[in-house]
């Protein structure tokens, strides 16, 4: 094992720290650590996916160690045995380097037991206590998806989002998943009409609206988002003078006139639950509770922004997660019917009015959608 190598463990166990004891976004931390690792690209990958991976297997990485743990490892020393797990158990590292680079990092007081506890990883087969401590969620969150999807599409779902998504690209270079494209394009925009996305940063729906010709207002609650809309639009060529603008606009309480829109995305702030994959930490962040919190907000940025649609008008709504309260729940707008039609494009099943796909129903991230008319 080259001393290049042990340093990529080196950046990924300093980055874990960050995330397991400071609370960090793991793909800010990551950034920030290979941007002054000097790595080169193979190592830098290397340590992507020892983050990443670490991260989004906690629980499982938790549960191989603790069989061998004679006593509650500190902090550091539990970060440093998930790291070692995932390397044996999920990286498919050889044992000897895993070991042994992974001891390398330890101080000398922790030195032995981090051997002692990680060969006994290695060497010992694994029974594991439950379905989900081997997948590596909360209970709480495979509880709920069985519940809502039933106990055989919940564990096809939360298998898929234990797997890095592939790389989708658009027509124009942009990256973006397929089921963000089936989003977009459930819009149904046309040449010259005027298309409000309400939420749309970081701009990949309003931009793939865009390129139907429409005039499309990207708006979002964040200065600083609507700066990321911006220079994502700017990339693909899309200005003023094509009709894009991108704004500052709190959706709960729009600053635009009445029934100035032929369509309104909101594609809404929710759990996530549906892209579990795209962020490793989320699992561990999102707390029951949030779910009933974001689906008032849903409900009041639906409330705000229902009047800005023309009579006839579509009124688009979607969630990157899976669950009937942040989705179908939600009552029908006033002055509004459902839309019958499916959505053009995309492996949408049917979900009481609205639809939903699921991440292994054609390896995407899971959402649901539900599109609306405004009564003549």
């Amino acid at each position: 094992m080259t001393s290049t190598q042990v340093s990529a463990r080196a950046v990924a166990y300093s980055a874990l720290r960050r995330i397991d004891d400071q609370g960090a976004y793991a793909n800010i931390v990551l950034q920030a650590e290979l941007g002054r690792s000097g790595l080169s690209d193979l190592d830098r990958r290397f340590v992507t996916e020892l983050v990443y991976g670490t991260t989004r297997m906690r629980r499982a990485c938790d549960a191989l160690v603790d069989r061998f743990a004679t006593m509650p490892p500190d902090a550091a020393t539990r970060t440093l045995l998930r790291l070692g797990a995932y390397q044996l158990a999920f990286a498919k590292v050889p044992a000897h380097a895993a070991v042994g680079e992974t001891v390398g990092l330890a101080p000398k007081r922790t030195r032995g037991f981090v051997n002692a506890v990680l060969r006994k990883v290695a060497a010992t087969p694994m029974v594991w206590p439950s379905d989900l401590a081997r997948l590596s969620y909360p209970d709480w969150i495979g509880e709920l998806l069985a519940d809502e999807l039933g106990a055989d599409d919940a564990r096809a779902a939360l298998e898929r989002m234990n797997v890095a998504p592939p790389v989708t690209t658009r027509d124009d270079g942009y990256v973006q998943d397929e089921s963000s494209q089936w989003v977009a394009a459930a819009v149904d925009a046309r040449p010259g009409e005027r298309v409000l996305d309400a939420c749309a940063a970081p701009g990949g729906k309003a931009t793939a609206i865009a390129s139907s010709g429409a005039m499309v207002v990207a708006a979002d609650v964040r200065a600083a988002r609507v700066g990321l809309i911006a220079q994502n639009a700017a990339r693909l060529g899309l200005t003023d003078r094509d009709g894009f603008e991108a704004v500052v606009a709190d959706a709960t309480t729009p600053p635009f006139a009445v029934e100035t829109f032929d369509a309104v995305l909101v594609d809404a702030p929710c759990s996530g639950l549906g892209a579990l994959r795209r962020r490793p930490d989320a699992r561990w962040r999102i707390a029951p509770a949030s779910i009933g919190e974001l689906a008032t907000l849903q409900r009041r940025i639906v409330d705000g922004v229902a009047p800005l649609v023309k009579p006839g008008g579509r009124l688009v709504y979607s969630v990157c997660t899976l669950t009937a309260a942040e989705s179908v729940d939600h009552p029908v707008p006033a002055g509004f019917s459902v839309d019958p039609e499916p959505p053009p494009v995309g492996a949408w099943r049917p979900y009481r009015h609205g639809w939903r796909v699921l991440p292994h129903d054609a390896d995407t991230d899971g959402m649901v959608l539900v599109r609306y008319r405004r009564d003549l």
